[in-house]
């Protein structure tokens, strides 16, 4: 197995965002993020980016033939040559499908999709108890990371506040839509055999290890 093709997947809340960091960091993986790449496409003015750019600017939703244009451009580009790791893509089977075609057209396939898997309730008391800081955005958690005086951040005593992002309601909304959106790609990857579930529960180290075991032996088994 020459190159690392993963997609990242999991609730908000599950830590995906630091393992993505670990992991681009082991394997030396362009991380391609769909917000990112439609940004860098934008300010770049490539013909997908000014597309993109004219959804963006009247407010609409950009079209999935857009996006899947944006990722294939960014998985076809010379950094993403040894691999990649998607975050936020594929959202629906549909793109999937698309990924799938894009790959085989350039005689690759996905070695993995990665299942960051965490229960409802304990999503909502990882986010929910998030507090940050009205001046510096510094992040603090009410239970796991709480500051030493309550309410005020540790730097400088300014008020800290709870995005409306991370108000239960919000996160139990955000849960909703990632059941609707996501969990079909859950059972359209394992279907293909293709999908690796780890214990978001554990410690990050802990998930981290445990990636890099399976990628370890997904690669010894392709050299079987």
């Amino acid at each position: 197995m020459s190159e690392l093709n993963l997609i990242l997947l999991g609730p908000p809340g599950a830590g995906k965002g630091t393992q993505a960091e670990r992991l681009t960091d082991d394997f030396n993986l362009p991380y391609i993020a769909t917000g990112n790449i439609l940004r860098a496409a934008v300010q770049e003015g490539t013909e997908l980016g000014r597309q993109a750019q004219g959804f963006m600017t009247a407010g609409e939703l950009v079209p999935d033939e857009v996006i899947i244009g944006v990722i294939l451009e960014a998985v076809e580009g010379p950094a993403a040559r040894d691999g990649f790791l998607l975050d936020g893509f594929p959202r629906s089977t549909g793109q999937a499908d698309a990924l799938g075609e894009g790959l085989e057209r350039l005689e690759r396939r996905l070695t993995a999709a990665l299942l960051i898997d965490v229960p409802d309730e304990d999503v909502v008391r990882r986010l929910s108890g998030r507090r940050v800081s009205v001046k510096t955005g510094r992040v603090y958690h009410v239970e796991f990371d709480p500051p030493k005086h309550e309410g005020r951040c540790d730097v400088d005593g300014s008020r800290l506040v709870q995005r409306d992002d991370d108000k239960p309601e919000t996160v139990r909304h955000r849960l909703e839509v990632y059941r609707t959106s996501t969990l079909p790609l859950v059972a359209y990857y394992e279907e293909r055999g293709s999908l690796r579930r780890f214990d978001g529960t554990r410690s990050p180290t802990e998930v981290h290890d445990h990636i890099r075991a399976t990628i370890a032996t997904l690669r010894l088994e392709d050299e079987l």
